[in-house]
């Protein structure tokens, strides 16, 4: 099922790009401009607030003790 699904939405892509390439091609700019802050948001770490410290995150893993034998 995911399968047909996944190939129902790869011709659905390469069909809508083939019919609005001319569209595509003359606005990546906007497209990117407009990709790029909804990435930022979407990304997982809360949008802004979190920038160059660890507020709100969570402590990083301790690193296991190697025992010498």
């Amino acid at each position: 099922m995911k399968t047909a699904l996944l190939m129902l939405a790869l011709v659905g892509g390469v069909y809508l790009l083939r019919e609005h390439w001319n569209h595509l091609a003359g606005n990546w700019v906007y497209l990117l401009l407009l990709a790029c802050p909804l990435i930022h948001l979407l990304h997982g770490h809360g949008g802004h607030g979190s920038h160059g410290d660890r507020r709100g995150h969570a402590a990083p893993p301790e690193a296991p003790a190697i025992r010498e034998r």
